[in-house]
């Protein structure tokens, strides 16, 4: 246990007034949305009124007394009430927002970057993300200020505010072990030991092997236990007697006899250690009231405690609080095992209010009931972490240098992106600069070998190449420098997702730039998909390379073999997905991409694809193995332009056009030949180019939208491709992977659609087994287009 650092009196005075007016004002939002706003529907609206009070008093001293504007925090997704308090307090939220808590436009139900208005540093919801994402924001801030262009950046500490249920997820300790080979520093989590989840009462010992697991990381792990009544209470005569009853007592049992009261811990506590003498004349002299007060004076529910104990770290030790809490502590529901998604009532909140001292119509004001407003507004003018207001920092963008490839050779679209970096590593751009390339031991089978040879791995102190030193040969110099531009992880997709979402926010979080790219097995993008989604929900910006993709990596196996991963490029919101199939379609992609990623506007629709290309994103590149022949070189503005709006005319059909192949990525080389077979009995064949049904399809769901609220004039680029042809024509989509990807061409103009593609695990084989065994082989996309054009049934393998 940490010494704790003693603090002036007046300064804990304010805290506990602070302590208690976020209380109240979190637990008014909540029964303001449940019991008095007018509902349009009988479903509950909620809001975690226990979850809030168990963490009050450490967020009261967190950001109130120990927190600094450099320090990022995020707040466990159900004490989110807590936080808008607080901000409200400080005149960061709305009173209309406060009361619109959890309905449309209102503050959210938990904080959100990208959606609510006050300072969120990071957004929570989904478990255990929020926690380890601080974890790589901390390295992150390392890696700037390791740099010439980051010296200076001003060190904060990345906290986290943890539920003890959070420490189920899996999640959690993949990002403790990349942190301790990454000499983790800067980083706190504060864990709130209410032990009660959702479902009922964490496990005994819980504790004992949290502590072992962050010792065992490297963490220093304080354990704050007992208030500062509590400790005052062991240092009466019987009082070491009471701290071993404490110390003993199952979480059920403490969870039930603070929900019971005063009165029944007092018959419980003389039961167990009456007929003692001294511990019987320490119960004795305190009332019901003030014995319940004593035995819920736990150390996370003393705002005095945490502030003296936050304020005693002096170094940059990853550090764990564990904080003892008290789910529900100061309210009517307080300790009951049902109180996660519990309310208080309307009785039992007329009655607290009276015991808050909250006068009725004075619900809202920030400073009811505090006797001295002024001195209070004093001390909240001088607070550090507020002194300088919202922390959001912006960076300018970097000019992107020309990207371009040479396509005269068969190449693959994997081999194509580590040309492009390898091109850019050469060069001294101020792009090449601020990219930082990650992977999760996958680096070498996904061509960032040549980059990192050029640009060295990342570690805050030097680290020799052994196969160097001893003259050794090998393709990898694995050479670990303060100034190198790729941060090696170990095997799990989930910390490279949260990585890229860390270094992706660091314009924002640090006001320096960089240009995030990680690389990952395509099947895998699923492994990491819930840090993905999390990624994109915050508005990082990162570039995601899912290779190799499909069943072209062919003798590996239907485990390395990805079907679905169009379809989430599809369906990710903050993400532009392309599939090049080509070289130099993938070098106006990423030249293209390089800007996206920066953009950060709030215009109105492109007219030209019907997509907010003002406001920027993150992109998925899903790409191939499978070397293929180049088409020669192009510089037509069609085809670049194509490549980015989504698709371009490989060949463009006729007037008399019966048949149009799309296709899009790795089987382009299938597609060709099949227009060229079928070609000879039929004529004006288009061939369809698609590298991004993804944007070709969000393009065509806006002009859609556009058109439906009176822009007659909306046209999308699908539309403008494929409005010339005949409504005979007949269409046939080919990719490797799910054909849904590309099925709803089909629907732009009402044409007849076949589409084609990988539903089922692959296998060992060649790629023209597999091919052939998918159907999705040239002679197979040929049979489809007979069948349909024939009239016939067509043949269902």
């Amino acid at each position: 246990m940490t010494q704790t650092t003693t603090l002036d009196s007046q300064h804990i005075t304010h805290l506990k007034t602070l302590e208690q007016r976020l209380l109240w004002l979190s637990h008014w939002m909540i029964h303001h949305a449940n019991h008095i706003r007018p509902k349009e529907d009988g479903i509950k609206i909620g809001g975690h009124q226990a979850s809030s009070a168990s963490m009050v008093s450490i967020m009261t001293a967190l950001y109130f007394s120990a927190l600094k504007p450099e320090d990022r925090v995020a707040v466990k997704p159900h004490a989110s009430p807590i936080f808008h308090a607080m901000q409200y307090l400080m005149g960061q939220q709305t009173r209309e927002k406060m009361e619109n808590f959890r309905g449309f436009g209102g503050v959210q139900s938990y904080p959100s970057r990208t959606k609510d208005i006050d300072d969120v540093d990071f957004s929570t919801g989904s478990v255990g993300l929020g926690v380890a994402i601080t974890s790589f924001a901390s390295m992150v801030q390392d890696y700037i200020e390791a740099k010439t262009w980051g010296a200076g950046l001003p060190l904060g500490r990345m906290v986290a505010l943890v539920g003890d249920a959070e420490l189920d997820e899996g999640n959690v300790y993949e990002t403790l072990q990349e942190g301790w080979k990454n000499d983790l520093r800067n980083c706190w989590w504060v864990i709130d030991y209410n032990r009660q989840s959702l479902d009922g009462i964490v496990r005994e010992g819980l504790f004992e092997r949290v502590e072992k697991i962050f010792d065992a990381f490297g963490w220093d792990v304080v354990r704050v236990k007992y208030g500062a009544l509590q400790q005052a209470a062991f240092a009466e005569p019987g009082g070491a007697a009471l701290r071993d009853w404490i110390d003993t007592c199952p979480n059920q049992d403490y969870s039930a006899l603070t929900f019971m009261g005063g009165a029944v811990w007092r018959k419980r506590l003389l039961d167990d250690l009456g007929d003692q003498g001294e511990v019987t004349a320490l119960i004795e002299r305190r009332s019901d009231d003030e014995l319940a007060a004593l035995m819920e004076n736990l150390g996370g529910n003393c705002v005095a405690t945490m502030a003296e104990t936050f304020a005693s770290i002096d170094h940059d030790r990853p550090t764990c609080f564990l904080a003892y809490t008290v789910k529900g502590w100061g309210t009517p529901i307080a300790g009951h095992k049902d109180n996660h998604g519990g309310l208080m009532n309307k009785t039992q909140m007329k009655a607290w209010q009276a015991h808050m001292g909250v006068a009725e119509g004075q619900e809202w004001e920030p400073f009811a009931t505090v006797a001295d407003a002024k001195a209070l507004q004093k001390f909240l003018g001088d607070v550090p972490f507020f002194a300088k207001g919202p922390r959001r920092y912006t960076d300018a963008q970097l000019p992107v240098p020309p990207v371009a490839i040479s396509s005269e050779k068969d190449i693959s679209t994997q081999a194509a992106f580590g040309k492009v970096l390898d091109d850019l590593s050469k060069g001294d751009s101020a792009l090449a600069e601020r990219i930082v390339t990650t992977s999760p031991d996958v680096t070498g089978t996904t061509n960032l070998g040549p980059w990192v040879n050029r640009r060295k791995l990342f570690a805050r102190e030097e680290q020799a190449d052994a196969f160097i030193e001893h003259r050794i040969p090998s393709t990898a110099k694995w050479e670990f420098t303060p100034k190198g531009q790729h941060i090696e992880l170990g095997i799990a997709e989930m910390n490279l997702f949260l990585l890229l979402g860390a270094a992706g926010l660091s314009h924002s979080l640090f006001g320096k730039r960089l240009i995030p790219i990680g690389t990952v097995y395509d099947p895998f993008v699923c492994r990491g998909l819930d840090a993905l989604n999390y990624a994109c929900y915050q508005d990082a910006r990162f570039m995601i390379v899912g290779t190799p993709s499909g069943v072209t990596l062919a003798p590996e196996g239907g485990a390395h073999q990805s079907i679905g991963t169009p379809l989430i490029g599809m369906s990710q919101d903050g993400l532009a997905a392309f599939e090049p199939a080509f070289a130099d379609e993938l070098a106006v992609i990423m030249e293209w991409a390089f800007d996206y990623l920066q953009r950060d506007g709030e215009g109105d629709p492109c007219e030209r694809t019907w997509l907010r290309d003002e406001t920027g994103g993150s992109v998925y590149l899903r790409l191939t193995t499978n070397p293929i022949e180049q088409p020669g070189k192009r510089a037509d503005e069609d085809f670049r332009q194509g490549a980015i709006d989504g698709a371009y005319w490989l060949k463009k059909p006729g007037p008399n056009c019966e048949v149009v192949i799309a296709y899009q990525g790795a089987v382009a080389p299938e597609a060709i030949k099949a227009a060229g077979i079928i070609g000879e009995g039929r004529r004006d064949v288009g061939v369809l180019a698609v590298t991004s049904a993804d944007r070709l399809n969000a393009g065509w769901t806006a002009a859609q939208r556009a058109r439906a609220r009176g822009n007659t004039k909306a046209v999308s680029h699908i539309e403008r491709l494929m409005s010339a042809l005949p409504r005979h024509c007949k269409l046939v989509t080919a990719i490797d992977g799910h054909p849904a990807t590309l099925a709803w061409l089909g629907g732009v103009e009402g044409h007849q659609t076949v589409s084609l593609g990988v539903e089922h695990f692959g296998q060992t084989g060649t790629i023209g087994d597999l091919y052939r065994h998918h159907g999705i082989d040239a002679a197979s996309i040929a049979e489809k287009v007979r069948g349909l054009t024939a009239g016939r049934p067509i043949p269902v393998r």
